[in-house]
C-alpha cells in the first residue's frame, strides 16, 4: 500500500518497501546493533542479514494516520540492549520523518539475537 503525500502541485506515493529500506539504514548507524534478523526465526536461530537485504528485517505497517514500524534485530554482546533499542526508536523515527514527511506512530524493536564478538 505506501504512503500518498499531497501538496499544491500533485501526489507523491511512497511505498511501504522504500520505508523499510530507509528505516534499516537508519538502525544500522546505531551503535550495539550487528545486523538486521529475519522476521521469522526457524529453529531458535537468528539468521543475520547482509545489507542488500536489511528489508527483510524491518515490517511496514500503513495507516490513514501514519507508519507503525517492526524492527527485527541482532545486538552485540555487552551493550544494554535497552539503550540500543531506544536509540534505534529515536533514530528511525527522525530519519522517516525527515526523508519522507510521514508521520511514525510506533517503532517496535524485536531483538532476536545477541552476537558475540569472536576476535580476541
Amino acid at each position: 500500500m505506501g504512503q500518498e503525500l499531497t501538496n499544491e502541485l500533485g501526489m507523491v506515493k511512497i511505498s511501504e518497501e522504500v520505508i523499510s529500506i530507509i528505516a534499516g539504514l537508519a538502525a544500522m548507524e546505531c551503535y550495539g546493533l550487528v545486523g538486521m534478523a529475519s522476521k521469522s526465526i526457524q529453529d531458535g536461530l537468528a539468521k543475520l542479514l547482509v545489507n542488500d537485504h536489511l528489508s527483510k528485517g524491518v515490517e511496514v505497517e500503513t495507516t490513514e494516520e501514519g507508519v507503525i514500524v517492526d524492527l527485527y534485530i541482532i545486538v552485540e554482546y555487552g551493550t544494554k540492549i535497552s539503550e540500543v533499542a531506544n536509540n534505534i526508536i529515536d533514530r528511525v523515527k527522525y530519519t522517516l520523518e525527515e526523508m519522507t514527511g510521514v508521520s511514525v506512530l510506533e517503532v517496535n524493536i524485536n531483538v532476536q539475537g545477541v552476537r558475540v564478538n569472536n576476535a580476541t
